[in-house]
């Protein structure tokens, strides 16, 4: 079992401290989503000047970088060319870094027709995909926002180029949002799904599907079963711990939630 974490995390830690985190905790890999407040790592030094000494400073710890989380939403028509050239910017960090993906999200689609609004997807997967292949790297659309239903994202994964786009499915975003059952989304999605986001919550009682994110096996998330679905399945991905800190100061500590993932998910190994 291979495990990562987002950086979302730990969101003001410097570089050396994520890297010597990560090994004294057990991890395997890194997903960058941001270091040191700046989302956007490939206007750091580290990431860009001194890009070299950073990869090999991650190796020497005996990690991989799992994968770049970009800010990319796919649908959006007047980002667009923003969103090329970040894709741009992360294809360059794969190819230095050897990492194989980068996040994406579908985005909100508004009063968009959903048959369109697929279509405008695929479009646009089109030039991104493209921009990644040519590196060998892939794009992974996660289940998240417009785009958590897995009927909608086969939608879009049937049309495109599956050489370049992937899935990542956000394990806790199906069921929350929408009550959808793992055993569906894996149904649906199985062929595609390439990555995974990890992180357990539990309802909060008299609210409307209102919960509150906790320790991992500590809430009502099915994680055990739907982790073991993809093992007896052959997935062989990167299971990434998803702690939102970054968004959601309230929640516990990278100190506490990070080592008790990896205790929780090598018990499951």
């Amino acid at each position: 079992m291979k495990l990562s974490f987002t950086t979302l995390g730990c969101p003001e830690w410097e570089l050396d401290l994520i890297i010597d985190r990560a090994v004294e905790y057990g991890f395997d890999a890194i997903d960058f989503r941001g270091v040191s407040g700046e989302m956007n790592i490939y206007k750091l030094p580290a990431f860009s000047v001194d890009a070299l000494q950073t990869r090999d400073q991650i190796k020497a710890a005996g990690l991989q970088v799992s994968c770049f989380s970009s800010s990319v939403h796919v649908f959006s028509k007047e980002n667009f060319e923003k969103n090329v050239a970040e894709i741009k910017e992360y294809v360059k960090l794969c190819t230095i870094f050897n990492t194989r993906y980068i996040r994406v999200f579908g985005g909100a689609i508004g009063d968009t027709d959903r048959a369109e609004a697929v279509h405008t997807m695929v479009q646009h997967f089109q030039e991104l995909g493209a921009l990644a292949k040519a590196h060998g790297v892939k794009l992974l659309l996660e289940t998240h926002d417009d785009w958590t239903a897995s009927a909608d994202v086969q939608a879009v994964m049937e049309q495109v180029d599956t050489e370049a786009i992937a899935v990542l499915w956000d394990l806790h975003h199906p069921v929350r949002t929408l009550g959808e059952q793992p055993t569906d989304t894996w149904q649906s999605l199985s062929p595609w799904v390439e990555y995974t986001h990890v992180k357990d919550s539990k309802l909060l009682p008299h609210t409307d599907g209102q919960f509150q994110y906790c320790l991992t096996g500590e809430g009502d998330m099915p994680l055990v079963d739907t982790i073991k679905l993809l093992l007896e399945n052959g997935y062989d991905g990167y299971f990434t711990f998803e702690w939102e800190k970054k968004w959601h100061p309230e929640i516990l500590n990278a100190e506490e939630s990070f080592p008790q993932y990896v205790q929780f998910m090598r018990a499951l190994a």
